[in-house]
């Protein structure tokens, strides 16, 4: 039992640094990567809180990517974090929830590619 708990551990361990090795994080979202391609567009950002609720709204701009390669990173990389994957509420969203909050990417735009990724309370 006890080797086990260490492989484990080792393979946690390993997988989250490839991650971090490969991904920025969003800024006020550090434990939500940021999907190659994508770049800030800070002077549309949100973001305020308190200890019963946080909401961070954040743009990002992709010339030379694809809404299909973000989701396919996001679905991907987002439920190693803890965050469960809802499905697409419609062809441009997508939608996580973890501990009480909820997390979606949406494409705002699509040439160039505009990405919104929102996280709120599920309350709010």
């Amino acid at each position: 039992m006890k080797y086990v708990l260490s492989l484990f551990f080792t393979l946690f361990i390993c997988c989250f640094m490839t991650l971090s090795a490969k991904a920025a994080f969003i800024e006020g979202l550090e434990d939500v990567p940021l999907a190659s391609g994508l770049k800030s567009l800070p002077q549309d950002n949100i973001s305020f809180g308190n200890e019963e609720s946080r909401l961070v709204e954040a743009l990002f701009e992709g010339k030379k990517t694809s809404f299909a390669k973000i989701e396919k990173f996001y679905t991907e990389t987002l439920p190693q974090m803890g965050w469960i994957y809802q499905g697409k509420r419609n062809s441009d969203t997508l939608s996580f929830v973890r501990e009480g909050e909820t997390l979606d990417v949406v494409r705002e735009q699509k040439s160039p590619l505009i990405i919104r990724i929102t996280v709120k309370n599920k309350l709010q």
